[in-house]
């Protein structure tokens, strides 16, 4: 299985390449699981929310793996599914957590590497900044997208940068898919 992570700061269009790819592949997709922790919980994110986090996105990524393997027609099963988008990954948690506490858990940093995807798509903030109760960062968003590359970098996962507005965006998140997928 391919998996595809769309990565970079708040308000860069991820979760909405992520759905447009997920229906364009026909691929199953998870959803960012910071903001979904964020949205069931009463109490404000802090250096103790880290660890539930990572370990929702970690249970995201598997069910979706599973739910899709399941859903496969019964000769396909032996195979992996060819694609997985996801709406970040443990290397956005690793990111914040570095940002916005100084620290990061060593097991969530190895598991980030561990379960590194074959291609993230860097997602530039050229988008216009949307307050929405979970965001608070608007003017970080530069420094936080150069956060992302130096932890990719670290890592040495390949990464496609993905900028623009529109149409422009989504086509150039489908070719980096399709050529990752030698289509």
């Amino acid at each position: 299985m391919k998996r595809v992570v769309l990565i970079g700061p708040e308000c860069s269009g991820k979760t909405t390449l992520a759905a447009f790819l997920a229906a364009r592949f026909d691929a199953p997709w998870t959803p960012e699981a910071a903001r979904r922790f964020a949205e069931t919980t009463a109490t404000p994110l802090s250096v103790h929310s880290v660890g539930p986090i990572a370990e929702l996105s970690m249970a995201l990524e598997d069910e979706a793996v599973a739910s899709a393997r399941a859903d496969s027609p019964a000769d396909a099963r032996t195979s992996s599914p060819a694609l997985l988008i996801r709406d970040t990954d443990l290397v956005s948690t690793v990111v914040y957590s570095y940002h916005y506490y100084g620290v990061c858990e060593p097991w969530i940093e190895a598991a980030a590497m561990q379960r590194r995807a074959d291609l993230y798509l860097l997602c530039a903030p050229d988008l216009p900044w949307t307050p929405d109760g979970i965001r608070d960062r608007p003017d970080a968003r530069e420094a936080l997208l150069a956060e992302f590359a130096e932890r990719l970098a670290m890592m040495r996962a390949t990464v496609v940068p993905i900028s623009g507005v529109g149409t422009a965006r989504s086509a150039a998140a489908e070719q980096a898919l399709r050529t990752l997928l030698g289509r």
